[in-house]
């Protein structure tokens, strides 16, 4: 939203640029593209209830199954436009030139050595920040809804698709927890104080655009292509990711008590 046209120039852009540079080698390479559930668009058309500290959906198959590829595209945000541009031409490349290529559409993957910001890792960036004693922000209401992914399901969702690539070539995948691995923003909340016994401050600001209330990955289609499942559940996911970034703070040699600055006055010669 910042700069939309350097955006277009990493994702898109550069998207091509990779597609092109392994187009033209003797032998192209495989090419497996981490895509986004953004290019559903928001999903205002899906019918939700409040369940609790959650919204659901109305129609008891997408609750059940949650969003798949059936779902038409709908690029919403300049987020959206760049990575759902590059989704197109990398599924493209596979029909046009005959490269070797999978898209995932992916939901919220977290895990070990991840470093978390409130755009990209949020669940990792809850946690950083309940163990700095810091707050955190959240966008809308905190009810909204991802279906979580640890990275190491997500790995044998990697190897896997490399192993059967020729038969998958050319298709898309929604990839994450799926009904199984679901959580919203303030349930999170909820899990981190229950395991460092301090809840972070939250504050509160508006929606941001293209923002999905729900989103929940079906991933019917690519569990029956390859055999893959989700296998690391969301409790104990999170009680890992938490577990990993104890130790590494533990790990961190203390910083040593900060001294007085000394100012110092540079004179520039006179023009």
């Amino acid at each position: 939203l910042i700069d939309p046209r350097e955006d277009f120039a990493v994702n898109a852009l550069g998207t091509l640029n990779v597609l092109e540079a392994a187009r033209l080698q003797p032998l192209p390479p495989s090419l497996l593209m981490t895509s986004t559930n953004k290019v559903y668009g928001a999903l205002e058309d899906v019918a939700l209830r409040r369940e609790g500290l959650r919204y659901a959906p109305v129609d008891p198959l997408i609750a059940a199954r949650g969003i798949s590829e059936a779902r038409p595209l709908d690029f919403h945000s300049p987020y959206g436009c760049s990575k759902g541009s590059a989704d197109q031409y990398v599924q493209d490349y596979a029909r046009s030139f005959g490269l070797r290529t999978v898209v995932f559409r992916m939901s919220c993957i977290y895990g070990p050595r991840q470093f978390g910001t409130e755009d990209q890792g949020w669940v990792a960036h809850f946690m950083i920040r309940a163990l700095a004693h810091e707050a955190v922000t959240l966008f809308g209401d905190g009810c909204q809804v991802r279906d979580i992914l640890f990275v190491d399901d997500l790995v044998d969702a990697f190897e896997r698709a490399l192993q059967q690539i020729g038969a998958l070539s050319g298709r898309a995948f929604n990839i994450g927890g799926g009904p199984r691995n679901v959580i919203s923003l303030l349930e999170l909340l909820d899990r981190v104080e229950a395991l460092e016994g301090v809840r972070p401050e939250a504050s509160m600001q508006a929606w941001r655009t293209g923002d999905q209330r729900y989103y929940v990955s079906d991933t019917q289609a690519f569990e029956r292509a390859t055999g893959w499942r989700a296998r690391v559940d969301t409790a104990q996911g999170i009680e890992r990711l938490h577990r990993w970034l104890r130790e590494i703070r533990a790990a961190a040699p203390a910083r040593p008590p900060r001294r007085a600055a000394r100012t110092a006055v540079l004179s520039a010669p006179a023009r």
